[in-house]
């Protein structure tokens, strides 16, 4: 989807279109991380960004929609905190080379060069010793899950992340199983979580 199409869907939404909590992946991988800078790529309506701005973190959150982005920062002025919001491309955004110890990429869906191409930009924005974090929605829950997008080209592996970071220390690549409330009940949704980090 294009810049134009996210806005609508996010302007179509009376409240905001995801959940205000932050994921609750992330919050299990931020917990014990040294605070720092942390860089939000795609960060949608900001509500990981948010949430890493409440624990502490000096946040910068990066997302084409202004629309999403607007959310954003009603949401942060809500809670009373700081997010340095960048209305920008992510395939264009340029971060600060070495200059965050967090970046996280959660549930961007593009096609794999496209998604290379962010990983190998936030890989650059890495401090040494910083934590990339990937997760989205695995190929395997076409099949075998619930929810997230139908196309396979724009889905991934745990192992298709960490090929994706060759220059990353790889900490974890893995499946995570969550379960979803859906109107026939619980069902599973397999996520691809990535955990790395830079050590040179």
């Amino acid at each position: 989807m294009n810049r134009e199409q996210w806005n609508q869907r996010y302007a179509a939404a009376e409240e905001l279109l995801w959940s205000a909590a932050a994921n609750r992946t992330l919050e299990t991988e931020a917990e014990g991380l040294p605070l720092g800078r942390a860089l939000d790529l795609a960060c949608g309506e900001g509500r990981n960004a948010v949430w890493l701005a409440q624990q502490g973190w000096d946040v910068t959150a990066v997302d084409f929609s202004d629309v999403a982005v607007a959310r954003g920062r009603e949401l942060a002025g809500r809670r009373g905190v700081t997010v340095h919001w960048v209305l920008e491309d992510v395939y264009e955004f340029e971060p600060e080379s070495g200059g965050f110890d967090l970046v996280i990429v959660l549930y961007l869906h593009v096609p794999a060069p496209a998604r290379r191409e962010v990983l190998r930009r936030a890989t650059r924005g890495l401090a040494l010793g910083g934590t990339l974090l990937v997760l989205g929605h695995d190929a395997s829950n076409l099949a075998d899950g619930y929810g997230g997008p139908s196309d396979p080209s724009i889905l991934y592996s745990p192992q298709d992340l960490a090929a994706d970071v060759p220059d990353l220390h790889i900490v974890k690549a893995e499946h995570v199983h969550r379960e979803v409330d859906t109107d026939e009940g619980r069902s599973l949704a397999i996520d691809a979580l990535l955990r790395a980090t830079r050590a040179r």
